[in-house]
């Protein structure tokens, strides 16, 4: 755009009789400039919006419109992997600049970052979700997410889990430390209640003697957070943020496993591949120096047990958690004693042990053992009908059987 002093130069230069070429090589404007000034005269250029120039996010538009609409916490990563797979090829950032635009960021408040040297400390908590199994389409669930998260390279173990009760606590940590391949020297919790049971005379925290119990074998030490300071748990509750927005949302489940088998995926392909926001590393490679740094596994497996009693059903089975364990048939007492171990179901009679079950995962679920039920001539199980454990059944010759089916037919009586 030329200035005034330069507009009222071409119209002098003009009046004076020069060419439109000779304008343009004095005043070093082009001559369609020159000659677009001479025809308006003094009347100022009107210049209009320029169309916006077509980008390659144009045709993905509408479905990230539509995608925010219906879920606004998903991830601008998250929504990248989308559209690729719908054959975008633009940048992450022309991504986030129009989700910007579309959904303004919430202003963030300051925090002040505590870093953990590698193997230090780890931090555990549960998340709630709620979640509609394709299986079971007219029933809403609640899950729990169970998340450990190591400090310095924030490496991230996760399960979904129908309980929060201690056995599912227990057995998740060593599940946990199974796969990280060791254990840090510090846990830092949550007062949940199956880790903390209150607080000493002197102010002191107590915590679940089945947790102490885990801690001795595995080595580390449990740390209760401070009361009503949640934020000192950031590093394990920013990323139940992340699984839920870039994860959970907008995506379907057949069951328990098939929720767990997708979030496993996802810790593998996308999680804990990327580079972490925060300390700017790729969380893989931080984990692989992180890593000779926790505490060894131990050679024996950890076997501390919670004692039950249970009374066994009229169909041979034992409720543990929800779930049916099966007893064997020839069983004589109707009360039992259950041990249930971190991974392991273990069922006594008079002290003796009678069955021995995997953990099942989820509710309603049955489990029946290998030789616990025995099949008749009838073609029926015990337990399925019938007599019942322990019941006896007199044997007689057909020739009664016969006398009874006479009796009936002349009218009399058997």
């Amino acid at each position: 755009m030329v200035k005034l002093g330069e507009l009222v130069m071409i119209l002098d230069l003009h009046r004076q009789g020069l060419s439109v070429s000779a304008i343009s090589r004095l005043c070093g404007l082009d001559r369609k400039t020159v000659r677009r000034y001479i025809e308006r005269g003094l009347e100022p250029p009107a210049y209009g919006p320029r169309k916006p120039r077509p980008t390659l996010l144009n045709p993905f538009t509408a479905y990230l419109q539509e995608r925010v609409a219906a879920y606004p916490g998903l991830t601008g990563a998250r929504l990248l992997r989308e559209l690729k797979e719908r054959g975008y090829q633009g940048s992450y950032t022309a991504v986030t600049d129009f989700l910007r635009d579309v959904r303004p960021p919430p202003s963030p408040g300051f925090e002040v970052r505590f870093e953990t040297s590698p193997g230090e400390q780890g931090q555990v908590d549960f998340a709630q979700f709620q979640v509609i199994f394709t299986d079971e389409p007219e029933t809403s669930r609640v899950v729990w997410l169970f998340s450990m998260v190591l400090g310095y390279s924030r490496m991230i173990w996760a399960r979904f889990v129908v309980h929060q009760d201690l056995a599912t606590v227990l057995r998740c940590h060593v599940a946990a430390f199974e796969a990280l391949g060791g254990a840090p020297r510090e846990l830092l919790y949550d007062r949940m209640k199956t880790a903390v049971t209150g607080e000493g005379d002197d102010g002191g925290i107590i915590y679940n003697a089945s947790l102490i119990g885990l801690a001795r074998h595995y080595g580390f030490h449990p740390k209760a957070c401070q009361a009503y300071r949640a934020k000192t748990k950031g590093k394990v509750e920013r990323p139940f943020r992340y699984i839920r927005q870039d994860f959970f949302l907008a995506r379907t489940f057949r069951n328990l496993e098939d929720l767990n088998d997708q979030l496993r995926r996802w810790l593998d392909i996308v999680a804990n591949p990327r580079v972490h926001a925060t300390t700017r590393r790729v969380v893989n490679e931080a984990f692989a120096e992180e890593r000779p740094q926790l505490r060894l596994l131990p050679l024996a497996p950890f076997k501390d047990v919670l004692r039950l009693e249970r009374r066994i059903s009229r169909e041979g089975m034992v409720s543990v958690g929800g779930n049916l364990y099966s007893v064997p048939d020839a069983t004589r007492r109707r009360a039992v004693e259950v041990h249930t171990l971190a991974e392991e179901i273990r069922i006594f009679e008079d002290g003796k042990l009678i069955a021995s079950h995997p953990v099942l995962e989820g509710r309603h679920q049955r489990r029946v053992a290998p030789g616990h039920r025995k099949v008749g001539a009838s073609g029926r199980r015990h337990g399925e009908g019938g007599p019942r454990i322990g019941d006896a059944v007199a044997q007689r010759s057909l020739d009664f059987y016969d006398a009874i089916g006479r009796q009936l037919a002349q009218g009399g009586r058997a």
